[in-house]
């Protein structure tokens, strides 16, 4: 991942290249984004560009031995830490004991979500997070001498997944790191990692995507016709994520608009049968993408109630979702529309809290059944 690999945010290059010509670098850096924004990509980029022997005044030259191990994010002075789900029986309770896995799915995916990653090491319904057992090997690396970059960066990506145990030796490297020890963290939810942390870190705000940039993008990477590019990029909100998702409706979308779908028929019909067996099947797809399920439902909601203005510039959906909400929209009214996003909060928190799956969707469709009629 190089510079030229991240989608716009060009003020942000900018200040990182500045920053590794005049060697006014930061010991700990702190990216921080609503997801698919690019703070990941920018990090390794940084990181790449800091230790490139050849860099120009506007990327790393992509030919030098630290940028050939970077390629293969194989080198020996950049170390990764991220969430992982411990299984004690094929003996992975380390991040290190996924580094085939992670290197495999970094390839050619620049823009991705803890989603995508959970489906790639098989998590099933466990949560990822970064283990206590983590701080030790985090000491132990930065312990070792440099053995050939200029820098030696620990990239750790969603810090907020951190054990406290593990986030508390942290906070001690940050606050006597290892010489020429560059500490970047990526974080989509930075209010829930370690106050102490983050006053010690430097925080690199990552914006929203500008639209023109995505559409410029699509037009290059997907070959699509300028006025699907602009669709697309005009429903992204600024995530790269959310407009790779948009072009084919992906999988996991499709599963939430038809979950969608089923839970707003069950209510208006009075369904319990179908609340209980919709229920069931929620409790089984893992707490993460029951927390995202429910961020989607929100989604729609606050779509289907701007749906009924007929304003294309303040609407989002995608040809699925504008196809369904041409006759639930109606439903969504001044009179039931906070309310439906406030049960719909309460459900991800409690999901958040780890109360029974089973119990918080049921419990949802009974009080959405007498919201969605007034």
């Amino acid at each position: 991942m190089y510079f030229r690999d991240v989608i716009g945010q060009e003020e942000v290059k900018k200040r990182l290249i500045r920053s590794a010509q005049t060697g006014v670098v930061p010991h700990a850096q702190l990216f921080t984004e609503q997801g698919g924004a690019g703070a990941f990509p920018l990090a390794i980029a940084y990181g790449r560009y800091l230790n490139c022997s050849h860099r120009t005044e506007e990327d790393a030259c992509g030919v030098c031995p630290s940028c050939v191990k970077y390629d293969a994010l194989a080198h020996p002075d950049l170390h990764f830490v991220f969430p992982i789900v411990s299984k004690k029986e094929k003996k992975k309770e380390v991040c290190d004991d996924y580094l085939p896995e992670w290197r495999d799915f970094l390839k050619g995916r620049p823009y991705f979500t803890i989603d995508h990653w959970l489906e790639h090491m098989d998590a099933g319904n466990s949560q990822a997070i970064i283990y206590s057992k983590e701080s030790d090997e985090i000491i132990r690396k930065l312990s070792l001498k440099i053995y050939e970059a200029e820098y030696r960066i620990l990239l750790v990506w969603l810090p907020e997944k951190l054990h406290q145990t593990c986030a508390n030796k942290l906070l001690k490297i940050i606050e006597e790191p290892p010489a020429n020890t560059i500490i970047l963290m990526v974080s989509e939810a930075p209010d829930l990692i370690l106050g102490t942390i983050q006053s010690r870190s430097q925080r690199i705000p990552i914006r929203p995507i500008a639209t023109e940039s995505i559409e410029k993008a699509l037009l290059s990477q997907y070959k699509l016709e300028v006025k699907d590019a602009q669709d697309v990029a005009h429903r992204a909100s600024g995530s790269y994520v959310q407009a790779m998702e948009a072009i084919s409706l992906g999988d996991e979308n499709a599963f939430f608009l038809e979950q969608f779908k089923g839970m707003m028929r069950n209510s208006w019909t009075r369904n319990v049968k179908g609340m209980k067996a919709m229920g069931d099947v929620l409790a089984g797809i893992g707490r993460e993408r029951q927390k995202n399920f429910l961020v989607y439902c929100q989604y729609l909601i606050r779509e289907n109630f701007m749906y009924r203005f007929q304003s294309p510039d303040i609407t989002y959906m995608n040809m699925e979702e504008k196809s369904f909400s041409n006759n639930f929209a109606p439903y969504v009214n001044e009179r039931n529309v906070f309310d439906l996003m406030d049960e719909l909060a309460k459900a991800e928190r409690h999901i958040a809290q780890n109360v029974n799956a089973k119990m918080v969707f049921f419990d949802l469709g009974l009080r959405i059944t007498v919201l969605i009629k007034r």
